[in-house]
């Protein structure tokens, strides 16, 4: 999909990765952009440098999210790509057991990490198969492949939220309806302030602007999985052929990591 006159909802969109999707939805010629987030006066003020405008919803709602495919196609345009990006992630729930996060945060991660895509395509699959087509580019993770050491909401919300990926692109091909899963490893966001010595930047840090313009890139090139850091290609192929070696090299990248915290904490 060319962007060209398209209109782009970008959830999410009031900073970070969002942010830079809306920016370069812009920079690609869409016609009209919203930029929507739970928090509105830092979506309006994006919306306000982008000529866009800007929807309040939580994206955990079902409700929350019909309500803005509602208003966009009513009051705006047909959405042609609507960027599923906001995400969640507990920085204070980093720790050496796997389960020791609380069902709060287990929750929290499940609604806000997978089911807001799943909410998306609720509203927006029949309205797209009507009219013969549309987008979703659905922000995952490179966690989504590689697991999330020392954060497992993340790292399995992040696996469900590709397999419905996955699926959406499987069921609904026939219906000329685009799915792109991006998955970007270490982003300089806000959302990850403090893990600089965490798995995320084992490959280094990009910024969201590579991120969206790798996004873009991808979607235009009919490319289901995109991933701006292409060691993460590198790693899943190890992991697919060697399942065992691949655990036993993220445990000793385990060790390692925690000799760095230990060292610097």
């Amino acid at each position: 999909m060319e962007l060209t006159g398209k209109t782009v909802v970008v959830t999410g969109g009031a900073r970070g990765v969002g942010r830079a999707l809306a920016e370069a939805a812009s920079d690609h010629g869409a016609a009209h952009i919203v930029v929507a987030d739970r928090d509105f006066s830092a979506a309006r003020q994006t919306a306000r440098g982008l000529g866009a405008q800007a929807i309040a919803v939580d994206v955990a709602s079902q409700d929350s999210v019909s309500a803005l495919v509602e208003q966009v196609e009513n009051e705006i345009a047909p959405i042609d790509l609507y960027c599923s990006n906001a995400g969640v992630v507990f920085p204070a729930e980093l720790t050496d057991e796997s389960a020791a996060a609380s069902d709060e945060v287990w929750q929290k991660s499940w609604q806000v990490n997978v089911m807001s895509h799943v909410h998306a395509a609720r509203a927006l699959v029949p309205r797209m198969k009507a009219r013969g087509g549309g987008a979703f580019l659905m922000t995952v993770s490179a966690a989504g492949l590689l697991n999330q050491i020392g954060n497992a909401p993340y790292g399995v919300s992040k696996y469900a939220a590709l397999g419905f990926a996955e699926n959406l692109a499987i069921m609904h091909g026939k219906d000329n309806i685009q799915v792109c899963a991006l998955c970007p490893q270490g982003v300089q966001t806000d959302m990850i302030a403090g893990l600089d010595n965490s798995s995320v930047a084992v490959d280094g840090m990009v910024r969201p602007e590579d991120v969206a313009e790798a996004a873009f890139r991808g979607l235009e090139e009919g490319r289901f999985m995109i991933l701006p850091h292409p060691q993460v290609q590198e790693h899943f192929k190890r992991k697919a052929s060697d399942y065992d070696g691949w655990i036993g090299g993220m445990r000793r990248l385990k060790d390692r990591l925690d000799n760095i915290v230990g060292m610097t904490g």
